[in-house]
């Protein structure tokens, strides 16, 4: 198994309610500035439990949780859909969401940031299906020793994942440093809207 990557065998070790403690979803929430967000897309969703968390927090309309896992993808199906009808399973690949362009309000991945091999392209993909003024935020582990998360060297520093969604075209990129094992970098996508001949958006 490659070390940077996540063991689907061990899924239930991310239904484990302290990460609620850890990552707050009320202070990630805070920190958008957004009011509100209808459709959510959740990357490398796992067990979709972040899903749940801003389904209930947020609100949106629908939240596609998407993961490259059919492990994943088929707990979702089994354990999360029936009791969230609002959370739609996507199977994707590591570096292609099969999404529409501009169908998002709000991107977010969660510990998923240091398992990607080619970080920008997947960033390219959430540009790519978030609307105009759509936000995005990644949370992942602070790259310092400590007896949870994934081993030390495969961590990533914020600044790094900063610099990859400036390049990958968001605006207003900020880090939020305040979380004990997390960090939180936030962005957003100030592409304009097109206006059509009546002036409409």
């Amino acid at each position: 198994m490659d070390e940077k990557k996540f063991d689907p065998k061990k899924l239930h070790k991310l239904n484990n309610p302290r990460r609620l403690k850890d990552i707050p979803p009320d202070y990630v929430w805070d920190k958008l500035n957004i009011e509100n967000a209808d459709v959510v897309v959740d990357i490398g969703a796992g067990t979709a439990f972040f899903s749940i968390a801003f389904l209930q927090r947020a609100k949106p309309a629908k939240i596609y949780a998407c993961d490259v896992s059919e492990i994943m993808i088929d707990w979702i199906k089994a354990n999360v859909v029936p009791k969230y009808p609002d959370i739609i399973p996507v199977k994707t690949e590591e570096d292609s969401i099969p999404l529409e362009d501009k169908i998002a309000d709000l991107v977010f991945m969660i510990n998923l940031h240091h398992e990607i091999d080619s970080p920008t392209l997947i960033l390219e993909e959430s540009y790519r299906i978030l609307k105009p003024q759509g936000n995005i935020f990644i949370v992942d582990w602070k790259k310092k020793d400590m007896e949870e998360g994934p081993p030390t060297h495969i961590r990533c520093l914020p600044e790094q994942v900063k610099k990859q969604m400036i390049d990958s075209g968001f605006k207003r990129v900020e880090i939020v440093d305040e979380m004990p094992k997390h960090f939180l970098v936030v962005g957003k996508k100030e592409e304009k809207a097109s206006i059509r001949q009546d002036g409409s958006i």
